[in-house]
């Protein structure tokens, strides 16, 4: 089953939508939408569930999340006591790709913010001094007139876009901006078949060769080509694409761990499990434990 989507209001008045929401706890189920999610959260805390990563959320947190990216923020349980002095308070912004209108993020100047927001496909968390700047600029908003507002957000986006304290919180996809920057036509063809192949043959032992020789590249220069393109190297990229396959498979209640290792392409269990601990940040226990006592709905990632 997958999430719900949601289709936000539209307000003729303006081409993005801006609010603050004020209320006893986070109330919105396991959902996701078409537009662009910016968000700050102003007050409270909880556990965050975001595609297939689940970790704790607090007060001044900055996160910018892709359209059809499924999230849910669930607070602690004492937000959810009758008469309860808890307060849930958050400010964001939703656009969509064309708000400004059609490939205006395609021009020269908006190279950088077109790679943000491919980026944001992996939902971002935005840390350090710029989430202070970027968490100002929301409230100020909330006293600016519509075209203010506009200039506001372009000014938010393009300094996302130049700041190295953007970290996506995701690794179940490749990254589209980096996708987009390949330099021709053969280049962005080498690119598909390598990820094709590792999505086909992830639940297997994938060695650096069999895959170097399928694009006709020596080892070496195939290691070199997936780290320019990835960040990555090509082993931790698999292991990640494993995890993320896991975490979906923990998001059911069907399979049992063993199985779930076993068809996520691990050999032996405690392999397993040192990888799981150190990209999901909790055991595959009590990441299936936090998943579905949230009273959420699983899903399978399109």
């Amino acid at each position: 089953m997958r999430p719900q989507l949601h289709k936000l209001p539209l307000i003729s008045e303006t081409s993005f939508l801006y609010n603050n929401w004020n209320c006893a706890y986070f109330d919105k189920p396991w959902h996701f939408h078409e537009e662009y999610e910016l968000v700050t959260i102003d007050k409270s805390s909880g556990t965050k569930f975001i595609g297939d990563k689940v970790g704790e959320f607090h007060e001044g947190e900055l996160m910018l999340i892709g359209p059809r990216v499924p999230h849910f923020f669930k607070n602690n349980a004492e937000y959810y006591r009758k008469n309860g002095k808890r307060e849930a308070c958050s400010t964001f912004i939703h656009f969509t790709e064309d708000f400004l209108g059609r490939n205006f993020f395609e021009i020269p100047e908006m190279k950088l913010v077109h790679r943000l927001l491919d980026n944001s496909r992996l939902a971002l968390e935005i840390r350090g001094n710029v989430r202070g700047y970027i968490i100002d600029k929301l409230h100020n908003m909330s006293s600016e007139s519509a075209p203010h507002r506009l200039v506001s957000l372009l000014d938010i986006l393009i300094k996302l876009s130049e700041s190295d304290e953007v970290v996506p919180l995701l690794s179940s996809d490749f990254n589209v901006g980096r996708h987009r920057e390949a330099s021709n036509i053969k280049d962005r063809s080498r690119i598909k078949t390598i990820f094709e192949y590792i999505r086909s043959n992830f639940n297997r032992e994938i060695y650096v060769e069999e895959i170097a020789g399928l694009v006709h590249m020596s080892n070496a220069a195939f290691s070199r080509y997936f780290r320019h393109h990835t960040r990555k190297r090509f082993s931790d990229y698999v292991t990640e694409i494993r995890i993320s396959h896991a975490c979906k498979l923990l998001m059911t209640d069907d399979l049992s761990i063993s199985q779930i290792s076993f068809d996520s392409g691990f050999e032996n269990l405690s392999n397993f499990y040192k990888h799981f601990r150190k990209i999901a940040g909790m055991n595959p226990k009590e990441y299936r434990k936090r998943f579905l006592g949230a009273g959420t709905t699983p899903f399978a990632m399109a």
